[in-house]
């Protein structure tokens, strides 16, 4: 009777029968590295530290069978368990993406992959990435070069003076801004 296992990723290679494999909340991050497990058909990486770019070639790579695949809780798989400002159209964007990667998934974190689904995924997946600038290619302006409205006398926070200034509106046409809430009988 087995009591304890401890086994590296590394290690799989002696299980190259191994079907399934279940590598939840183990800070495992991209740099992953499965051996080939040719026979492996449900994956489930779960609450790690997953963002991946070259992780869904790699499984493409390594794990030709896979049907069964599950990311939730990681930053690749933005949902709102991982971040609050994530909505159904990004999770969808991302659901695509990685279909057409791996086109031999069935059913991919909590939802079973459907024949539309995949035939979006086929024509247009590929454009679903979600591409964030790299910290070296922003641009970061000095203060000094961002555009304020106030007067030079008021851009400074430290020595900061109130602004008074007059403002004329004109409105013209029944349909302005300015005659938005009043009705012709009460012209």
């Amino acid at each position: 009777r087995l009591k304890y296992l401890f086994l590296s990723l590394a290690g799989l290679k002696a299980f190259t029968g191994l079907e399934e494999l279940v590598v939840d909340n183990n800070l495992l991050g991209n740099d992953l590295q499965l051996p080939r497990l040719p026979t492996l058909h449900t994956l489930t990486l779960n609450k790690n530290q997953i963002s991946f770019q070259a992780l869904l070639e790699h499984l493409a790579e390594a794990t030709p069978s896979l049907q069964y695949l599950s990311l939730l809780g990681n930053e690749a798989c933005p949902n709102q368990l991982v971040s609050l400002d994530k909505d159904e159209d990004d999770y969808q964007r991302y659901r695509y993406f990685v279909l057409h990667k791996l086109p031999t998934l069935k059913f991919l974190d909590t939802r079973k992959v459907c024949k539309t689904e995949q035939q979006e995924a086929e024509a247009r997946g590929a454009f679903m990435k979600v591409v964030k600038p790299k910290s070296s290619d922003m641009v970061v302006s000095s203060p000094s070069t961002l555009y304020t409205p106030l007067p030079r006398g008021s851009r400074d926070g430290k020595n900061h003076k109130g602004v008074l200034a007059k403002c004329r509106y004109i409105y013209y046409g029944k349909h302005s801004e300015g005659n938005r809430f009043i009705r012709n009988d009460q012209l």
